[in-house]
C-alpha cells in the first residue's frame, strides 16, 4: 500500500506498529509558535515524531525571503534520515488545523523525490473524536539514510515576475478573500495580491467535520476557478508558502497534478517595493 495524498484513521490506526511507516506530527499556532511542540509533549498519536514549522519545515528568514523560506534540503533530508525515513518508508504528516501545516510537510516530501507521504484526513481532531490511542512517549532515533530525487516543484520571484500576465503561468492565491482584496492584513506589512492571480481559500478545500472534500467536488470547485487552465500552469501562493500547499494537496485529491509552488509567496513578493501589486476586488481575469 503506497499513499500519496490522504490517509484516513481507519488505515492509520491499522500501521501504528508497522516499521514501515513513519508518523510526523505537525501541529502549529502561528500566534503561538510553541504550542505545538507543547500539545505534542502532552498527547500525540502513539509513535509520532514532531516537527516544528519553524524550525523543521523552514530556513531562518532575512526579512527579504518570506516568512517561511524553505528549508535547505539537504539539511531537511539528514533531520528525516534521523527520524528513520528512508525511499521505503509511509510517510504520514498530521495536525490540529485541517491539514495546514501537515500539507506543508506532505509538499516538501514531494519537493524532496519522496512520493509515499499522506496527511491524515481529519487529522488530530478527528483521531481524538474517534477515541484513538493516544501516547506521551517521545520516540527515540531510528538512523538511517534518506536519499530523494529532487523535483523542481517550485518557482521563484524572477519566475513569476517574468510570466505574469502570460498564458504560461496562472497563479493562484490560496488566503482569506480579505487577504486577497489587501484588507485586514495582518500578518505582512503590506496588503495586497500579485497582480493577476485567482483566488481559492485553502479552508474551502474542507467539509465542516474537517476532512478533505470528495475529489469530484474539489476537482468542479477548483474548475470554476481555474477555467480550461492547464493544472501544470498553475503557481500556487499564499501569505508564505504554507497554506498555499494545501491548495496543491487537494488539486493532487482532485487530479488536477502538477502545479508549482511559489514558496516566497506574498511576504516574500511585498518585501521588494519594485514588484507590481494589486488590491481591491478582482479584475478582469482574476477570480
Amino acid at each position: 500500500m503506497v499513499l500519496m495524498a490522504l490517509v484516513d484513521t481507519d488505515i492509520l490506526a491499522q500501521h501504528l506498529d508497522d516499521p514501515d511507516w513513519v508518523t510526523f506530527d505537525c501541529r502549529h499556532d502561528l500566534a503561538d509558535p510553541g504550542r505545538g511542540k507543547t500539545d505534542y509533549l502532552a498527547s500525540h498519536i502513539p509513535g509520532a515524531r514532531f516537527l516544528h514549522l519553524d524550525k523543521d519545515l523552514s530556513a531562518p528568514k532575512t526579512g527579504m525571503n518570506g516568512r517561511h523560506p524553505l528549508p535547505e534540503r539537504s539539511l531537511f533530508m539528514n533531520k528525516l534520515g534521523r527520524a528513520g525515513v528512508d525511499s521505503r518508508k509511509q510517510v504520514v504528516a498530521y495536525d490540529a488545523q485541517g491539514g495546514l501545516f501537515a500539507a506543508r510537510l506532505w509538499w516538501l516530501l514531494r519537493w524532496s523525490g519522496h512520493l509515499p507521504v499522506a496527511v491524515l484526513d481529519g487529522g488530530w481532531n478527528k483521531w481524538t473524536s474517534e477515541g484513538r490511542p493516544q501516547s506521551t512517549a517521545v520516540p527515540g532515533p531510528r538512523r538511517t539514510q534518506f536519499k530523494g530525487r529532487p523535483r523542481r516543484h517550485s518557482v521563484d520571484a524572477r519566475f513569476v515576475r517574468a510570466h505574469l500576465g502570460k498564458a504560461s503561468m496562472v497563479l493562484l492565491d490560496a488566503r482569506a478573500p480579505d487577504r486577497f482584496r489587501g484588507q485586514n492584513e495582518t500578518l505582512d506589512p503590506v496588503g495586497g495580491r500579485i497582480p493577476g492571480a485567482r483566488n481559492r481559500y485553502f479552508r474551502d478545500n474542507l467539509e465542516a467535520g474537517g476532512c478533505f472534500k470528495p475529489a469530484a467536488v474539489l476537482r468542479s470547485e477548483f474548475g470554476a476557478v481555474l477555467g480550461s487552465s492547464d493544472p501544470e500552469k498553475v503557481v500556487h501562493y499564499c501569505g508564505s508558502g504554507v497554506s498555499a500547499a494545501h491548495n496543491l494537496l487537494a488539486m493532487e485529491i482532485a487530479g488536477l497534478r502538477g502545479g508549482r509552488l511559489y514558496p516566497g509567496s506574498w511576504s516574500e513578493w511585498c518585501a521588494d517595493p519594485s514588484r507590481p501589486t494589486a488590491a481591491g476586488g478582482p479584475r478582469s481575469g482574476e477570480g
